[in-house]
């Protein structure tokens, strides 16, 4: 099973900008479709975004597409989220997910275990 990290969570106002890395080891990290999620206090957990074992294929979330961006270094074992004009609405505990693709649906089986972003009006 592969380990993962997460870092890069803080406090930021409305408008700013946070890069969030997840650092993986114990398999090989190219092997696996990665994503971030975030749950706010009293919701559900949602996918925020999404990449390929390659880094060329990525998927967003309405509520982020054109703010966020997904990136990945597998000669790091690194896997980062960049997040831009914050809007408090995005304030959440993110998590970094490592999973499968199954022919119809993502398998996400390894997680990490969260880093705050809170974002300030």
């Amino acid at each position: 099973q592969v380990q993962l990290v997460e870092s890069g969570g803080g406090l930021v106002q409305a408008g700013g900008s946070l890069r969030l890395s997840c650092a993986a080891s114990g398999r090989t990290f190219s092997d696996y479709y990665m994503g971030w999620f975030r749950r706010a206090p009293g919701q559900e957990r949602e996918l925020v975004a999404r990449i390929s074992p390659s880094g060329g294929s990525t998927y967003y979330a309405d509520s982020v597409k054109g703010r966020f961006t997904i990136s990945r270094d597998n000669a790091k074992n690194t896997m980062y989220l960049q997040m831009s004009s914050l809007k408090p609405e995005d304030t959440a505990v993110y998590y970094c997910a490592a999973g499968s693709y199954g022919g119809t649906k993502y398998y996400f089986t390894g997680w990490g275990q969260g880093t705050q972003v809170t974002v300030s009006s």
